[in-house]
């Protein structure tokens, strides 16, 4: 890998919230890590290329995540059929931002939509679903804490494989070497991609996001110090 950045679990583990919706990333001033998993055909031509094409599909939904764990369960450690090839896609950062921006819950909440119906309404227009789920352990044990994927479709999926990409690595082998440390119960030489929670700068945003508390009072002072 020469991109992405790794470090021990056990000390990240001790820097992350043990609750709450947060986004937590890999991220710089240009752009935002996020994971994906793919059979063979369409995994290793993206990482050849640095562009989704050759059997990618984008007339469906393609969910990125932005949590290297909880990829690590949805894929159980790229051993899932058709998920062996796992992806970091360096992502343009003001091109994740925009799909916040954009993104639509994929459950109703009545605090933030005026009714079921104009909620699903919104739903079907916007490019990008919102879904929060429960985060995982390295072992799979479910978290209090809530990791985030997004659902790409229509413009934005068309504009993610093509237009927003940085750059794309194939971690499928350091993947498969920490699945032995986690298999041997070996967390002292785990080693994880580097992930803080992401700034979301924009406090509508943030709201409408559902992020935990703590989140909204950052970006408040923060909005507040400027």
């Amino acid at each position: 890998m020469e991109r992405l950045i790794t470090t021990s679990y056990l000390t990240q583990r001790e820097n992350w919230p043990d609750e709450g919706r947060h986004i937590l990333a890999q991220y710089d001033e240009q752009s935002v890590v996020v994971y994906q998993a793919f059979k063979p055909t369409i995994g290793r031509f993206a990482a050849m290329h640095g562009f989704f094409g050759g059997g990618f599909r984008l007339d469906r939904t393609s969910w990125v995540k932005t949590n290297f764990l909880w990829m690590m369960y949805r894929s159980q450690w790229g051993t899932v059929p058709q998920q062996e090839i796992v992806l970091a896609v360096f992502l343009k950062r003001d091109a994740f931002d925009w799909l916040l921006s954009q993104a639509v819950h994929s459950l109703y909440h009545a605090d933030l939509y005026p009714s079921d119906t104009a909620w699903y309404a919104q739903l079907r227009r916007s490019p990008v679903v919102l879904q929060w789920d429960p985060d995982h352990a390295p072992t799979g044990h479910r978290l209090s804490r809530s990791a985030i994927q997004l659902g790409l479709r229509g413009e934005a999926l068309a504009k993610y494989a093509r237009e927003w990409i940085v750059a794309i690595e194939d971690i499928s082998d350091f993947v498969a070497q920490q699945r032995l440390f986690v298999q041997t119960k070996a967390f002292e030489q785990l080693q994880v991609p580097y992930e803080t929670v992401y700034p979301v700068a924009d406090p509508v945003v943030a709201a409408r996001l559902l992020l935990a508390q703590k989140t909204l009072d950052d970006i408040s002072s923060a909005q507040g110090d400027s």
